[in-house]
């Protein structure tokens, strides 16, 4: 799956029972279609008891989303936008923008 987010990005989540919340991305599977973001799909999971949680118990944990579910969080425009791909004017190669504002990224 196509996408032109990346890892440390602000998006906004547009669908699902986390619609609304912002975070920042921190993992991305494109062969499967998931997006891990940061406070956002927070489920409890039970844990057994290790060298390094001696203890063990519940543990409250992110758990992935459809990657479609999420878009681009833009500071300027204060919204979810779609990216655009523009070559760059100083011949370093490609990047990103902002379809509505035009902001580069």
């Amino acid at each position: 799956m196509k996408t032109k987010l990346k890892i440390n990005d602000n998006v906004v989540v547009v669908s699902g029972s986390g619609k609304g919340k912002r975070g920042r991305l921190l993992q991305i599977n494109k062969t499967k279609g998931l997006a891990l973001v940061e406070g956002v799909n927070k489920k409890h999971k039970a844990v057994k008891a290790t060298q390094e949680n001696p203890k063990g118990g519940i543990v409250q944990k992110e758990y992935p989303i459809q990657i479609s579910n999420v878009m681009f969080f833009c500071d300027k425009c204060k919204k979810g936008v779609k990216l655009q791909i523009v070559e760059s004017t100083d011949n370093k190669g490609k990047g990103r923008k902002c379809s509505k504002c035009g902001k580069a990224i």
